[in-house]
């Protein structure tokens, strides 16, 4: 038998981007059979909702069919889970399953489908002087890095197409969810040399405008996490002049004072908003290099650091939310983070009603072990289990590990840092 194939990642750029962007999965599924021989391969996109991941399939009469699969009890869930990838040997067929990860984002997962190695030469035989094992390594590997490379396909092409926002949607979104969704950052997750994010967050049946944000600069990180009163349509409008008020002025190259950047989110507030109407938040700005974090409570409530196992809730004097006083002058807080540290940012939906039987202290001594992106789904399913599902008000979770590395590299394998990536079973 032949050499090992070799994934040819420059022949899966050139063919993407000739390609239509709706097509980028059926160009890996080719590169995959044609490098490395597969027999069949498929993409699978993890749902918002964390507990479905739909299969990309061939159009049927000029239709996309997604195919949902279960990431509860599944090999592609445990897959998505651990952010390891796994195989499977059923009869003829080898099956290997990769993460399709980029930058701790966990976006899905490739399964790809091998005729079943053979100890001799033949249909599946590892090359001569191999082992099998080593065919199944060489595999894996292989499919891996593909899988790490086509996360970043799948980011660039979903700029330019629904279709992977359609995998994402297991539920439609009403239009009030629909303008809150797209406030939130495009990747719920990112890993970075110094700091990890996750942020999650589940609507009410009548969305009450919880928004997260965040952006990383050269030395800075800004986080955002606020809570606009109200529900339904006026309350995702109120939190759509917070947000884009933010960013608006975070955009701008140019110094940014914290306090500055409260003030002129208060005074759009007021413009746009009545005396009835107003905005609760917390705004962070870390100095990359130190971990000094600078602190605006807007009306907020308390959040929580972890810092050697145990757990302090920050409640800091909150100045008035925005929107309240046109004149308000906001205190800018002090935290100087450390190696190690992990905060946790929440919403009042995650502690009122029945969700305030969930002892959150509790929660993350219990949980340190587990990714950002895992903790923050699990706290956000805890409160769906208290309230029975129905959520009377959202319900944001925001977590950060800061790791204070130095140098511009992190600890990273196929797009996730493995030191935390594997979470509890759903």
């Amino acid at each position: 038998m032949s050499e090992h194939g070799v994934f040819d990642a420059m022949a899966l750029l050139d063919a993407i981007e000739r390609a239509a962007p709706a097509d980028a999965a059926d160009v890996l599924t080719t590169r995959l059979q044609e490098d490395l021989g597969a027999l069949s391969a498929s993409f699978l996109i993890a749902d918002y909702s964390s507990d479905i991941l739909a299969r990309f399939s061939s159009p049927r009469d000029g239709a996309m069919v997604m195919e949902k699969v279960r990431v509860h009890g599944t090999l592609q869930g445990r897959v998505l889970r651990t952010q390891r990838p796994s195989s499977d040997l059923d009869g003829d067929r080898l099956l290997i399953v990769a993460p399709v990860t980029g930058r701790g984002e966990a976006i899905g997962v490739i399964e790809v489908v091998f005729p079943a190695p053979a100890a001799e030469d033949g249909a599946g035989a590892a090359p001569v002087g191999t082992t099998i094992a080593d065919h199944l390594d060489h595999l894996t590997t292989e499919i891996s890095q593909a899988a790490h490379l086509f996360a970043y396909t799948v980011v660039l092409n979903r700029r330019y197409t629904d279709l992977f926002e359609w995998g994402r949607r297991s539920v439609p979104l009403e239009l009030a969810a629909e303008i809150q969704r797209r406030l939130l950052p495009d990747s719920f997750t990112c890993e970075s040399a110094q700091a990890s994010i996750a942020g999650w967050l589940e609507p009410s049946a009548a969305v009450a405008g919880d928004t997260f944000d965040y952006s990383f600069e050269p030395a800075d990180l800004y986080l955002s996490l606020t809570d606009a009163m109200g529900h339904g349509l006026a309350s995702a409008l109120l939190a759509t002049v917070t947000v884009n008020g933010l960013r608006n002025i975070r955009q701008v190259p140019a110094p940014r004072d914290l306090a500055a950047m409260a003030d002129h989110v208060n005074a759009l507030m007021v413009e746009h908003s009545n005396l009835e109407q107003f905005v609760t938040g917390l705004l962070f700005h870390i100095d990359l290099p130190s971990g000094a974090l600078r602190a605006v409570n807007a009306g907020h409530i308390p959040f929580y650091l972890m810092r050697g196992g145990m757990v302090e809730q920050i409640g800091w004097p909150p100045e008035p939310a925005f929107g309240m006083f046109p004149e308000t002058a906001y205190a800018v807080r002090h935290l100087q983070l450390r190696a190690g540290d992990r905060l946790l940012l929440v919403t009042d939906g995650m502690i009122d009603r029945n969700a305030a039987r969930i002892d959150l202290p509790a929660q993350l001594s219990a949980n340190s072990h587990l990714h950002p992106r895992e903790l923050v789904q699990h706290l956000a399913r805890l409160v769906l289990d208290a309230c029975d599902g129905d959520l009377q008000d959202d319900a944001t979770v925001m977590c950060l590990d800061w790791h204070q590395r130095s140098g511009p590299s992190r600890r990273v394998s196929s797009g996730a840092d493995p030191k935390r990536a594997s979470g509890p079973e759903r």
